[in-house]
């Protein structure tokens, strides 16, 4: 196989999903340094592009939006025009050979799923999801390369740690509150264990996006003014500010959410709160990033058993100086 000039990757799904996508196409450009890689992907995911140099451009596909299959058609055309010569796609829908078939180029991977991806496809790959999500992804380029890539690598450039700093991010995403998948605590909760942290003299930065604006006021507020307490919120105006914010601090808090795969991607010691999620689908097995859990028999239980969250939610009942003997 000639090396290819241009790779269509396709991934659906929030920035979370994107960040994990990232050691499949990291291997990629190890195997193909000259190509050029272009990510199809959600508008509400494209920041993925500034946080690594192996994206040369994205196509955004508004595919949960009113006017999906139209979305989908201009998809399809600018797949063709661009001429690609190979394309891996991470969906798992029975429709996805046929998709990659329509867009005429030669070389096509996705995951098995039916009669039609081993007769559309290239190569079509066991779809494996009892593993760390990346992991998953990663198995998608194994038929061109032998090159493995462990983890998302988020560049943020040189940033000096600063030792004795605890970031907390205590916000998910308002999709999931709104499709009433509750996976953090209440702000009652988190301002208890800034001051459980705060007491052990290390100093405590606030910090959450647009959609945890609430909930980052209500912790301010019971937390009040401390001397080594800061609130962040509103100084960061992209992905990349987080990102350097993640890789200054020595110890990450968060909920199972886009921050904590920040927080793998630039190595900082990261402890995520895992309440109905599963953890080793979503969090990698290495001692610098531990979930906190509480195993109760029925967790996880989430999109695997049900798709919203129980009201009883004792899955989320964590000792908090557990935690804080972990920092």
């Amino acid at each position: 196989m000639k090396e290819p000039k241009k790779i269509l990757a396709i991934n659906f799904g929030g920035i979370g999903d994107e960040i994990l996508f990232l050691p499949a196409l990291s291997s990629l450009k190890k195997e193909f340094p000259q190509s050029k890689i272009t990510l199809a992907l959600e508008p509400r995911s494209k920041s993925v592009k500034d946080l690594s140099n192996l994206i040369d451009n994205v196509i955004c596909v508004d595919i949960k939006g009113k006017y999906k299959y139209f979305e989908l058609f201009k998809f399809l055309l600018k797949a063709r025009l661009g001429r690609y010569d190979m394309v891996f796609s991470s969906g798992a829908n029975k429709f996805i050979p046929v998709l990659l078939f329509l867009t005429g180029i030669t070389y096509r991977y996705g995951y098995e799923n039916g009669p039609l991806s081993k007769i559309l496809l290239t190569k079509a790959v066991k779809l494996k999801k009892n593993q760390y999500a990346s992991k998953m992804y990663h198995e998608l380029v194994t038929p061109v390369t032998d090159i493995k890539t462990l983890y998302p690598e988020i560049d943020a450039g040189e940033v000096e740690k600063e030792y004795g700093s605890v970031l907390i991010h205590p916000g998910v995403s308002k999709m999931s509150v709104l499709k009433h998948m509750v996976k953090t605590w209440k702000p009652e909760i988190w301002a208890e264990l800034v001051k459980k942290v705060l007491a052990t003299g290390k100093k405590v930065y606030l910090i959450g996006g647009p959609d945890d604006k609430d909930c980052i006021e209500k912790i301010a507020k019971i937390v009040g003014e401390e001397p080594n307490f800061t609130n962040l919120y509103g100084s960061t105006k992209n992905i990349m500010d987080l990102a350097r914010l993640t890789k200054k601090a020595e110890v990450l808090i968060c909920s199972d959410s886009a921050p904590m795969h920040i927080g793998v991607g630039v190595g900082t010691k990261t402890l995520a709160l895992f309440g109905p999620t599963d953890e080793k689908k979503l969090i990698p097995d290495d001692e610098r990033f531990i979930a906190i859990k509480n195993n109760v028999s029925c967790r996880p239980c989430l999109w695997d058993k049900r798709q919203t969250t129980c009201d009883e939610l004792k899955c989320l009942d964590i000792n908090l100086e557990n935690i804080v003997k972990l920092i």
